[in-house]
């Protein structure tokens, strides 16, 4: 019988263990800082890595409804709104084209822009290859519909 006390004292431990637990608020991380997107950025230049789109995708529609041509000189960007048009610079050699936003993309990380081979061709871009670019926007973005 000399058990019966121990187990209820430690009984009586326990819950108060798990009261006192359960009135203290659990610890929350701070929610982390929101990341502008790309468009947003400081006076609307952009950087990193631009790519050619495959030649696969040429005759099929592009995200707005236009079918892609590598003859034109048309980009992709995830969030800048179609008609828009861009300075691209290689900055590797300075040299410029202006594209019209008409496709979303790209989706690999540290890309900011899928340029069609003709664009690409006017900043020196291979066909296959990728450069390090900035983006300037190069007029006022299109109203939206």
């Amino acid at each position: 019988m000399r058990t019966f006390p121990f187990a209820f004292a430690l009984l009586v431990q326990v819950a108060a263990v798990g009261t006192s637990l359960a009135q203290t608020p659990p610890a929350t991380a701070p929610a982390p800082a929101a990341i502008p997107p790309a468009a947003a950025r400081s006076s609307g230049n952009m950087e990193g890595l631009a790519a050619v789109y495959s030649d696969k995708l040429a005759g099929h529609k592009t995200a707005s409804g236009e079918k892609f041509s590598q003859d034109k000189l048309t980009a992709a960007h995830p969030s800048l709104a179609f008609g828009t048009k861009v300075k691209v610079t290689n900055t590797n050699n300075n040299k410029t084209v202006e594209v019209r936003i008409n496709d979303r993309g790209p989706k690999q990380a540290g890309r900011v822009i899928d340029l069609s081979s003709a664009a690409a061709a006017k900043i020196g871009l291979g066909k296959n290859g990728t450069a390090p670019v900035k983006l300037e926007l190069a007029g006022d973005a299109p109203a939206a519909k």
